[in-house]
């Protein structure tokens, strides 16, 4: 830099506020942007004199009162730029346009981009800020305008609710779309889908009739289903503060019998619930009415297991054998007799049945139909009864009163690993992608994390054996000897820094005898006990009047055997 320029430059820095040129991201920059400023009074001086002298003082030409602001790299400058003469600037302006309109758009680009590189950086800000709303585009009102309705239906279709409820507010197009689309209906189809609670509450409340069809006289508009979706929040909130809180209403069904002495199994559905009881007797009961439907006898033994899809039923009994029976008629398809002891517990699934035994064992049978079953292996390797089996597509999962959990391989059968840590006998557990939940009579309920055998957790709280447990994707339910059942957070209980006395979250006391065996969905638990009863604790249809919290009168059905 020539010496003259360089203590113009310095006196320059030296006039100008520090924030604009400490704002420069290096020296180089700041100097690019000092003779930018050198170069605008030159400019204008030229302009205002032919002879192309210079203005004499630089430093007055940059004084505030010439009240022309330039931008630099982080705000504001005040500076003087004296525009050239008026009559010539628009004349060459409009000469300039004139031109610019007869060449081709990729000539008139390529002129602009040249245009724009032989521009000062606060230039280049100022053209952004010009441009950005020009880009900007509101497609949701131009795609129906090119006939594209379809797509901009499509395009809201994937908004969360919140999000719908502020689309409708952008402008009336916007809003006509969304109404058009049916697009809350299509948002509480998508839930419906995809979240097993919304569809039980369709179920229950009568609306899912009016879903999943196309646009008839029969759909109700649009404006139905904005109302019907806080609605549907509503329901949900409150069966989430129900299930907190333990506020339930309980039916109980007696299953007394003459030889009966507990219900030692059960499965459910929306229409009926099998229970299988230690008088050798599976009964089957109306779930509305809660009264037996039906009654299959043929074991010699208590009915320890059973299973059920909506073809056959399939139970284990203290007697050693498996028997397969048919649901419509109660007929028996099928005995298995393989194991030495009694059968404890059985899961079948997609051609594929494992059943464990108190002899030690785990067999693993291939099922065609249910009256062409065959061993494919018996698994060995526990050194107690087998009490519990699990598996899907990868593992099989197996529990034992030798205090392990053992894992074997779906495909081939083979040893995997072994969990560790139990102190005592494992009377439970349930498998479901990476996680197992076991069960044991050292009272405790631990997580387990099944590809690296590590145990993620030790719930504490059973005062005796935890004898069942079932989870889903928020909660844990377990059942013990001491009569209680209790509700636990999943979530909190995976994740390690959760306290531990925040993971219980209600205990509930009804069964007057040890709870045997309980499932449960997003709206209910049922539970059977050696008290000789089923328990349905119903957390969706909960009268509040005149109820203490955590418990609800309770109908009774007694069903005596002849």
């Amino acid at each position: 830099m020539e010496p003259e320029i360089e203590d113009k430059t310095l006196e320059l820095m030296c006039s100008v506020p520090r924030s604009l040129w400490l704002g420069c991201s290096s020296v180089a920059e700041s100097l690019c942007a000092l003779r930018c400023l050198q170069s605008i009074p030159s400019t204008r001086a030229h302009n205002q004199n032919t002879s192309g002298m210079e203005s004499p003082n630089l430093v007055d030409d940059l004084s505030p009162k010439k009240n022309t602001v330039l931008w630099l790299t982080n705000g504001p400058v005040m500076g003087s730029r004296k525009r050239p003469s008026e009559g010539n600037y628009e004349k060459e302006k409009e000469h300039c346009i004139a031109l610019f309109d007869q060449w081709s758009e990729a000539d008139q680009v390529e002129f602009v981009e040249r245009l724009i590189s032989r521009m000062c950086h606060y230039q280049h800000g100022h053209i952004n800020s010009y441009l950005k709303p020009m880009l900007q585009r509101d497609f949701i009102t131009a795609l129906p305008a090119q006939g594209l309705d379809h797509i901009a239906e499509n395009i809201l279709s994937f908004l969360d609710a919140r999000s719908l409820c502020s689309a409708e507010l952008v402008c009336k197009e916007w809003q006509r779309v969304i109404s058009e689309g049916m697009l809350w209906k299509k948002l509480i189809e998508r839930m419906v889908r995809t979240d097993p609670l919304w569809k039980g509450l369709s179920e229950r409340h009568q609306w899912e009739k009016y879903l999943f069809k196309n646009r008839t006289s029969e759909v109700p508009p649009n404006s139905y289903y904005h109302s019907l979706y806080p609605k549907i929040i509503q329901d949900i909130e409150t069966i989430e503060a129900n299930w907190r809180c333990g506020r339930h209403n309980l039916q109980r069904i007696q299953c007394r019998s003459e030889n009966s002495k507990g219900v030692y199994c059960l499965q459910y559905d929306d229409d009926k619930i099998i229970s299988g009881l230690r008088d050798n007797s599976i009964k089957i009961w109306d779930k509305q009415t809660l009264e037996c439907l039906k009654i299959l006898t043929g074991h010699t033994g208590s009915v320890l297991c059973l299973q059920y899809d909506e073809r056959v039923i399939v139970t284990g009994s203290s007697d050693s054998t498996v028997r397969v029976w048919e649901v419509m008629t109660g007929e028996v398809l099928n005995t298995l007799i393989h194991h030495n002891e009694a059968v404890l517990h059985l899961r079948f699934a997609n051609g594929l049945m494992v059943t464990c035994s108190k002899d030690r064992s785990i067999a693993v049978w291939d099922m065609a139909s249910p009256t062409d079953i065959s061993l494919r292996r018996v698994l060995v390797g526990h050194r107690a009864a087998v009490n519990v089996v699990d598996f899907d597509d990868k593992y099989i999962v197996s529990a034992s009163g030798d205090r392990t959990i053992k894992v074997w391989s779906t495909s081939t059968c083979e040893f995997v690993r072994t969990l560790n840590g139990h102190k005592r006998g494992i009377a439970c557990l349930q498998y479901r992608d990476r996680l197992v939940v076991s069960g044991s009579s050292d009272n405790t309920i631990r997580l387990w994390d099944i590809e690296c055998g590590a145990c993620l957790r030790v719930l504490e709280g059973h005062e005796e054996l935890v004898r069942c447990i079932r989870f889903d994707n928020k909660r844990i339910v377990s059942g013990a000897y001491d009569g209680k059942i209790k509700v636990w957070d999943l979530q909190a209980a995976l994740d390690p820094r959760a306290p531990a006395s925040t993971l219980c979250l209600r205990t509930l006391v009804e069964h007057s005898g040890r709870v045997f065996r309980l499932q449960f969905d997003e709206f209910q638990i049922i539970s059977s006990s050696h008290d000789d009863t089923i328990l349905i604790w119903d957390f969706l249809n909960v009268s509040t009047n005149g109820q203490s919290e955590g418990r609800s009168p309770s109908r009774t059905y007694t069903y005596i055997s002849r």
